[in-house]
């Protein structure tokens, strides 16, 4: 901890009550910044009723937040008495998580993964429990519900330098990207992050979580991409296009259908070939 946040600590601790100056510091030693109705238990030697009520009061002085019920936040000194603070919001998605396992996806990914160029305003993470989306300090938090065996493809990311989560390895981003497009702006926006990071993803892997995921209309938008950009060897779009049944889809759900229909990778292509050609030379 440096020296000005120390201080700024140490001034704070001065003007709270002694069991609220015992949870702070704790906290502090701990470099947790998050923690529960049942961390302030165990800290304080309290029961349960007291602890909360001290963590109200808390809250009122502008100490912690609340994230939801049970889960609260330390409001950095420096910032005053603002209640309304929930933290790194990729952290604070984990939280709101609980018990649910869950891992950073979609747009929030690719923003972690330096795919996007426009900054988001919400946070997507993946869970194989369904969990509530909600709005929390102007920040909206959307959880997306997957099986159990879809949970695949992640890695660590260090949220803070004490506190690591599960986000979503390049290879996963891109395969939840083409799931749901929706979630990432749009195709076109997958197709820039996918080709804007190529070089640091294996398209085996590509076509293996593609194949894993067993959702038919990800492995024609993959190998189309794929292809468009020559990114994947011959054999491996050879796997995608067995993997294929005759059915067709559309290349972007979100946008009108129309455009021809593509037979190779039983697509309707309703965004210009050109504009994702384009992608390559930005």
């Amino acid at each position: 901890m440096s020296k000005v946040h120390s201080s700024k600590h140490n001034s704070v601790l001065k003007t709270v009550g002694r069991q609220t100056a015992r949870l702070l510091t704790a906290l502090y030693d701990r470099s947790q910044s998050t923690f529960t109705l049942a961390d302030a238990e165990k800290i304080t030697g309290l029961k349960s009723s007291l602890a909360s009520s001290l963590l109200h009061k808390a809250a009122r002085r502008g100490l912690v937040s609340r994230l939801k019920p049970g889960v609260f936040i330390i409001v950095p000194p420096e910032l005053g008495s603002s209640a309304e603070y929930a933290g790194d919001p990729y952290l604070t998605a984990v939280r709101l998580a609980g018990e649910g396992p869950c891992f950073i996806s979609h747009a929030s990914a690719m923003e972690i993964h330096r795919m996007v160029t426009q900054p988001q305003l919400t946070v997507f993470a993946s869970s194989s429990k369904r969990i509530r989306s909600r709005k929390l300090h102007g920040t909206e938090f959307r959880f997306v519900f997957i099986k159990p065996e879809q949970y695949f493809g992640t890695m660590k990311h260090w949220a803070t330098k004490q506190e690591a989560i599960d986000i979503s390895d390049l290879e996963r981003t891109i395969i939840d990207g083409l799931r749901q497009p929706e979630y990432c702006g749009g195709v076109t926006e997958v197709a820039k992050g996918l080709w804007m990071r190529h070089q640091d993803m294996a398209a085996a892997k590509l076509v293996e979580y593609a194949l894993r995921l067993r959702v038919g209309v990800v492995s024609r938008r993959l190998g189309y991409l794929l292809e468009l950009y020559g990114i994947a060897p011959e054999n491996e779009l050879a796997r995608v296009r067995e993997s294929l049944t005759a059915t067709y889809a559309p290349l972007d759900p979100m946008l009108p259908k129309e455009g021809p229909h593509l037979k190779r990778w039983r697509l309707q292509l309703n965004i210009a070939r050109q504009e994702l050609e384009t992608i390559r030379a930005t």
